[in-house]
Protein backbone atom coordinates (compact mmCIF):
# COMPACT_ATOMS: atom_id res chain seq x y z
CA UNK A 1 0.00 0.00 0.00
CA UNK A 2 2.97 2.49 0.85
CA UNK A 3 4.52 1.73 -2.52
CA UNK A 4 0.87 2.80 -4.45
CA UNK A 5 0.71 5.95 -2.27
CA UNK A 6 3.69 7.13 -2.95
CA UNK A 7 3.06 6.21 -6.84
CA UNK A 8 -0.51 8.36 -6.47
CA UNK A 9 1.21 11.48 -4.53
CA UNK A 10 3.76 11.59 -7.59
CA UNK A 11 0.48 12.52 -9.36
CA UNK A 12 -1.12 14.59 -7.16
CA UNK A 13 0.78 18.27 -8.88
CA UNK A 14 -1.04 17.08 -12.28
CA UNK A 15 -4.04 16.19 -11.19
CA UNK A 16 -4.66 19.55 -8.78
CA UNK A 17 -3.82 21.12 -12.18
CA UNK A 18 -6.72 19.41 -14.50
CA UNK A 19 -8.75 19.31 -11.56
CA UNK A 20 -8.78 23.15 -10.75
CA UNK A 21 -9.14 23.88 -14.63
CA UNK A 22 -12.28 20.93 -14.49
CA UNK A 23 -14.03 22.85 -11.72
CA UNK A 24 -12.47 26.28 -12.44
CA UNK A 25 -11.90 26.88 -8.37
CA UNK A 26 -8.86 26.16 -6.80
CA UNK A 27 -10.48 24.98 -3.84
CA UNK A 28 -12.56 23.01 -5.70
CA UNK A 29 -10.23 21.24 -7.38
CA UNK A 30 -8.40 20.25 -4.27
CA UNK A 31 -11.12 19.21 -2.90
CA UNK A 32 -11.87 17.21 -5.61
CA UNK A 33 -8.23 15.44 -6.10
CA UNK A 34 -8.21 14.60 -2.33
CA UNK A 35 -11.12 12.58 -2.61
CA UNK A 36 -10.06 10.95 -5.43
CA UNK A 37 -6.83 10.44 -3.43
CA UNK A 38 -8.82 8.68 -0.60
CA UNK A 39 -10.46 6.77 -3.76
CA UNK A 40 -7.84 5.70 -5.52
CA UNK A 41 -5.22 4.84 -2.69
CA UNK A 42 -8.10 2.31 -1.61
CA UNK A 43 -8.78 0.17 -5.02
CA UNK A 44 -4.85 0.55 -6.61
CA UNK A 45 -5.38 -2.15 -9.25
CA UNK A 46 -8.95 -0.46 -10.23
CA UNK A 47 -7.34 3.34 -10.51
CA UNK A 48 -4.03 2.00 -12.68
CA UNK A 49 -1.34 2.45 -9.82
CA UNK A 50 1.18 -0.26 -9.99
CA UNK A 51 1.25 0.61 -14.00
CA UNK A 52 2.22 4.41 -13.23
CA UNK A 53 -0.58 6.14 -15.30
CA UNK A 54 -2.64 8.89 -14.38
CA UNK A 55 -4.83 8.13 -17.11
CA UNK A 56 -7.56 6.03 -14.74
CA UNK A 57 -7.09 8.87 -12.35
CA UNK A 58 -8.37 11.35 -14.51
CA UNK A 59 -11.36 9.46 -15.41
CA UNK A 60 -11.72 8.57 -11.63
CA UNK A 61 -11.93 12.83 -10.79
CA UNK A 62 -14.25 13.49 -13.99
CA UNK A 63 -16.49 10.90 -12.16
CA UNK A 64 -16.37 12.48 -8.46
CA UNK A 65 -17.21 15.62 -10.46
CA UNK A 66 -20.42 14.40 -12.03
CA UNK A 67 -21.22 12.85 -9.21
CA UNK A 68 -21.22 16.26 -7.18
CA UNK A 69 -22.69 17.75 -9.62
CA UNK A 70 -25.98 15.35 -10.49
CA UNK A 71 -24.71 13.85 -13.57
CA UNK A 72 -22.55 16.29 -15.43
CA UNK A 73 -20.24 19.25 -13.87
CA UNK A 74 -19.62 22.45 -15.20
CA UNK A 75 -17.16 25.19 -13.75
CA UNK A 76 -17.30 27.88 -11.98
CA UNK A 77 -17.37 31.11 -14.05
CA UNK A 78 -13.76 32.87 -14.31
CA UNK A 79 -12.71 36.10 -16.46
CA UNK A 80 -10.10 34.14 -18.04
CA UNK A 81 -10.89 34.35 -21.93
CA UNK A 82 -9.41 30.69 -22.74
CA UNK A 83 -11.77 29.63 -19.82
CA UNK A 84 -15.16 31.37 -20.80
CA UNK A 85 -14.54 30.04 -24.17
CA UNK A 86 -14.14 26.52 -23.10
CA UNK A 87 -17.51 27.30 -20.92
CA UNK A 88 -19.49 27.64 -23.86
CA UNK A 89 -18.58 24.75 -25.02
CA UNK A 90 -20.54 21.14 -24.10
CA UNK A 91 -18.65 19.61 -21.68
CA UNK A 92 -17.21 16.48 -23.29
CA UNK A 93 -15.44 18.85 -25.78
CA UNK A 94 -14.10 20.99 -22.97
CA UNK A 95 -12.92 17.86 -21.01
CA UNK A 96 -10.96 16.95 -24.18
CA UNK A 97 -9.40 19.97 -24.79
CA UNK A 98 -8.10 20.26 -21.03
CA UNK A 99 -6.98 16.40 -21.46
CA UNK A 100 -4.81 17.39 -24.16
CA UNK A 101 -3.83 21.13 -24.19
CA UNK A 102 -3.42 21.39 -20.84
CA UNK A 103 -2.52 17.47 -20.01
CA UNK A 104 -0.37 16.77 -22.66
CA UNK A 105 -2.25 13.21 -22.91
CA UNK A 106 -2.15 11.89 -26.19
CA UNK A 107 -5.46 11.46 -28.18
CA UNK A 108 -5.93 8.02 -27.49
CA UNK A 109 -5.19 8.47 -23.80
CA UNK A 110 -7.63 11.55 -24.03
CA UNK A 111 -10.05 8.85 -25.49
CA UNK A 112 -10.00 6.37 -22.76
CA UNK A 113 -10.48 8.70 -20.15
CA UNK A 114 -13.79 9.94 -21.48
CA UNK A 115 -14.90 6.09 -22.37
CA UNK A 116 -14.78 7.07 -26.25
CA UNK A 117 -13.80 6.55 -29.35
CA UNK A 118 -10.04 8.43 -30.56
CA UNK A 119 -11.87 9.39 -33.70
CA UNK A 120 -14.73 10.89 -31.40
CA UNK A 121 -12.07 12.44 -29.12
CA UNK A 122 -10.29 14.12 -32.73
CA UNK A 123 -13.73 15.37 -33.49
CA UNK A 124 -14.28 16.80 -30.43
CA UNK A 125 -11.26 18.39 -30.50
CA UNK A 126 -11.17 20.27 -33.31
CA UNK A 127 -14.44 22.26 -32.51
CA UNK A 128 -13.10 22.84 -29.74
CA UNK A 129 -9.76 24.34 -30.60
CA UNK A 130 -11.83 26.29 -33.34
CA UNK A 131 -13.69 27.62 -30.38
CA UNK A 132 -10.99 28.71 -28.93
CA UNK A 133 -9.58 30.38 -31.73
CA UNK A 134 -12.23 32.46 -32.36
CA UNK A 135 -13.36 33.80 -29.33
CA UNK A 136 -9.15 34.74 -28.73
CA UNK A 137 -9.70 36.57 -32.11
CA UNK A 138 -9.80 40.25 -31.33
CA UNK A 139 -11.72 43.01 -32.86
CA UNK A 140 -9.06 45.61 -32.70
CA UNK A 141 -10.29 49.22 -32.95
CA UNK A 142 -6.79 51.69 -34.13
CA UNK A 143 -6.92 55.10 -33.14
CA UNK A 144 -4.01 57.01 -34.96
CA UNK A 145 -4.05 59.98 -36.41
CA UNK A 146 -0.76 59.37 -38.54
CA UNK A 147 -1.83 57.39 -41.66
CA UNK A 148 1.33 55.29 -42.40
CA UNK A 149 1.60 54.48 -38.77
CA UNK A 150 -2.04 53.62 -38.89
CA UNK A 151 -1.56 51.67 -41.90
CA UNK A 152 1.36 49.61 -40.30
CA UNK A 153 -0.16 49.06 -37.47
CA UNK A 154 -3.25 47.62 -39.09
CA UNK A 155 -1.30 45.08 -40.75
CA UNK A 156 0.67 43.87 -37.72
CA UNK A 157 -2.67 43.17 -36.22
CA UNK A 158 -3.67 41.21 -39.48
CA UNK A 159 -0.65 39.22 -38.89
CA UNK A 160 -1.10 38.24 -35.87
CA UNK A 161 -5.04 36.68 -37.04
CA UNK A 162 -6.94 39.22 -35.58
CA UNK A 163 -9.58 41.87 -37.30
CA UNK A 164 -8.93 45.44 -37.78
CA UNK A 165 -12.78 46.65 -37.09
CA UNK A 166 -11.94 50.62 -37.89
CA UNK A 167 -9.33 53.19 -38.12
CA UNK A 168 -9.89 56.71 -36.34
CA UNK A 169 -7.80 59.93 -36.38
CA UNK A 170 -9.98 61.43 -33.21
CA UNK A 171 -12.14 60.92 -30.33
CA UNK A 172 -15.10 61.69 -32.52
CA UNK A 173 -14.33 59.15 -35.37
CA UNK A 174 -13.41 56.43 -32.38
CA UNK A 175 -16.31 56.68 -30.74
CA UNK A 176 -18.49 56.34 -33.48
CA UNK A 177 -16.86 52.97 -34.52
CA UNK A 178 -16.93 52.19 -30.68
CA UNK A 179 -20.82 52.02 -31.36
CA UNK A 180 -20.94 50.41 -34.63
CA UNK A 181 -18.22 48.27 -34.58
CA UNK A 182 -18.18 47.19 -31.10
CA UNK A 183 -14.43 46.26 -31.17
CA UNK A 184 -12.87 44.05 -28.36
CA UNK A 185 -9.38 45.88 -28.08
CA UNK A 186 -8.36 49.29 -28.86
CA UNK A 187 -4.62 50.57 -29.84
CA UNK A 188 -4.59 54.79 -29.02
CA UNK A 189 -1.86 57.17 -29.77
CA UNK A 190 -2.59 59.73 -26.88
CA UNK A 191 -1.81 62.90 -28.97
CA UNK A 192 -4.45 63.02 -32.01
CA UNK A 193 -5.57 65.55 -34.45
CA UNK A 194 -7.79 68.26 -33.42
CA UNK A 195 -6.07 68.91 -30.38
CA UNK A 196 -7.92 65.26 -29.09
CA UNK A 197 -6.43 62.71 -26.74
CA UNK A 198 -5.88 59.23 -26.30
CA UNK A 199 -6.51 59.10 -22.57
CA UNK A 200 -9.74 60.83 -22.61
CA UNK A 201 -11.12 57.85 -25.29
CA UNK A 202 -9.81 55.40 -22.89
CA UNK A 203 -11.82 57.10 -20.27
CA UNK A 204 -14.92 56.91 -22.62
CA UNK A 205 -14.60 53.48 -23.15
CA UNK A 206 -13.63 52.27 -19.98
CA UNK A 207 -16.80 53.95 -18.75
CA UNK A 208 -19.04 52.07 -20.78
CA UNK A 209 -17.20 49.12 -22.17
CA UNK A 210 -15.04 46.32 -20.60
CA UNK A 211 -12.36 46.75 -23.08
CA UNK A 212 -8.60 46.23 -22.69
CA UNK A 213 -6.33 49.33 -24.55
CA UNK A 214 -2.91 49.32 -25.22
CA UNK A 215 -0.94 52.96 -25.37
CA UNK A 216 0.63 53.24 -28.66
CA UNK A 217 3.08 56.35 -28.29
CA UNK A 218 5.90 58.24 -27.52
CA UNK A 219 4.37 60.69 -24.78
CA UNK A 220 3.55 58.00 -22.41
CA UNK A 221 4.81 60.79 -19.74
CA UNK A 222 0.94 62.13 -19.86
CA UNK A 223 0.19 59.32 -18.26
CA UNK A 224 1.82 59.84 -15.14
CA UNK A 225 0.48 63.88 -15.56
CA UNK A 226 -2.90 62.61 -16.25
CA UNK A 227 -3.23 59.65 -13.66
CA UNK A 228 -4.34 57.00 -16.36
CA UNK A 229 -1.04 54.10 -16.28
CA UNK A 230 -4.22 51.83 -15.15
CA UNK A 231 -5.89 52.68 -18.41
CA UNK A 232 -3.99 50.15 -20.26
CA UNK A 233 -0.17 48.81 -21.28
CA UNK A 234 2.22 51.03 -23.19
CA UNK A 235 4.05 50.63 -26.48
CA UNK A 236 6.94 53.43 -26.99
CA UNK A 237 7.23 54.91 -30.34
CA UNK A 238 8.65 53.75 -32.86
CA UNK A 239 7.18 50.91 -31.91
CA UNK A 240 8.35 46.98 -33.04
CA UNK A 241 6.69 44.56 -34.52
CA UNK A 242 7.92 42.49 -31.88
CA UNK A 243 6.52 45.03 -29.08
CA UNK A 244 2.98 45.40 -30.74
CA UNK A 245 2.41 41.74 -30.56
CA UNK A 246 3.59 41.24 -27.17
CA UNK A 247 1.18 43.70 -25.97
CA UNK A 248 -1.68 42.48 -27.93
CA UNK A 249 -1.05 38.67 -26.95
CA UNK A 250 -1.11 40.26 -23.51
CA UNK A 251 -4.43 41.84 -23.50
CA UNK A 252 -6.16 38.90 -24.91
CA UNK A 253 -4.95 36.58 -22.11
CA UNK A 254 -5.39 39.51 -19.21
CA UNK A 255 -9.11 39.20 -17.63
CA UNK A 256 -11.47 41.35 -19.28
CA UNK A 257 -11.02 45.05 -17.31
CA UNK A 258 -14.28 46.32 -15.10
CA UNK A 259 -16.31 49.48 -16.62
CA UNK A 260 -16.42 52.22 -14.19
CA UNK A 261 -18.96 55.16 -13.88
Amino acid sequence: MRVYARNLYEHVPFLRRYARALTGATERGDDLVTRGVEVAVMAPQRFGLPDGSRVPLYALLNLLFDEDNDGEGRPAASPHPIERALATLPEGERRVYLLIALEGLALGEAAAVMHITPAEANQRLTHARETVRAALTQRVLVVEDNPILAMEIESLVADMGHVVCGTAANEREAMEIMESARPTLALLDIKLADGDSGVEIARQIRRNRSLRTIFVTGFDDVLEEQDARHLGQVVRKPFTKDAISAAITRAVFMPTPVAFA
